[in-house]
């Protein structure tokens, strides 16, 4: 078994390519360049009216690396219509490493002392890597795809890699774009410079919103 660690991980996602799991009980890894990118473009993100209100409404309190391994397991767990996933124990393992060394991050979305919707990624330079996102209660992650939205278009990020498009996804205006599109879209990207953690207004909803969708 290839050993994978998380500078090659890097290097990888530089050139396009990023790892999946048959299943979470499957220890092997292996390389994904699909002919198609899912891309959600900072600058066209749509929040519909009702997704608009479920963040208006504050019910959740909007964290960033505070539980970023609780996040990743999250996402691996089994859910109703959806009998396994993607992420194995090695990919938890890497992507853990890749956030002790400020290169992973999660936003989470926290009710009552409680984590309930989250999301996470891989950042390098100017681009972020969406990577997979759960949801214990209604719109939690949602509500972190817009958090995580605002927050990229303040910190200067100019890519927002989806991998796939979904169903999900295209509801905020995710698209498909070529591998030969997406390489030009993500070499300048990474030679950028952007901050994750420059925003601090997590709490000033209309802020959020305003730069989520304008």
């Amino acid at each position: 078994m290839t050993a994978i660690t998380p500078q090659i991980l890097l290097r990888a996602y530089a050139a396009g390519v990023f790892p999946m799991a048959e299943s979470a009980d499957d220890p092997a890894l292996y390389w994904i360049e699909p002919d198609e990118r899912g891309v959600l473009p900072l600058d066209h993100f749509h929040v519909s009216r009702s997704l608009r209100k479920s963040v208006r409404q504050r019910k959740y309190e909007i964290r960033i690396d505070t539980a970023f391994g609780d996040v990743i397991r999250a996402c691996a767990e089994k859910r109703p219509g959806r009998k396994d996933t993607w992420i194995n124990s090695r990919i938890i393992s890497l992507y853990t490493q890749l956030h002790r060394i400020n290169c992973a991050h999660s936003l989470e979305a926290w009710r009552d002392g409680k984590l309930v919707g989250g999301l996470y990624g891989v950042k390098i330079g100017a681009a972020f890597f969406g990577e997979s996102m759960f949801s214990r209660e209604t719109d939690a992650s949602k509500v972190c795809l817009v958090h995580l939205v605002a927050r990229l278009r303040f910190g200067g990020f100019t890519l927002l890699d989806a991998q796939f498009v979904n169903h999900h996804l295209t509801q905020f205006g995710a698209i498909a774009v070529k591998k030969v599109e997406y390489h030009r879209l993500l070499e300048p990207a990474l030679a950028g410079e952007a901050d994750f953690k420059t925003f601090s207004a997590d709490q000033d909803i209309e802020k959020v919103i305003e730069l989520a969708t304008t």
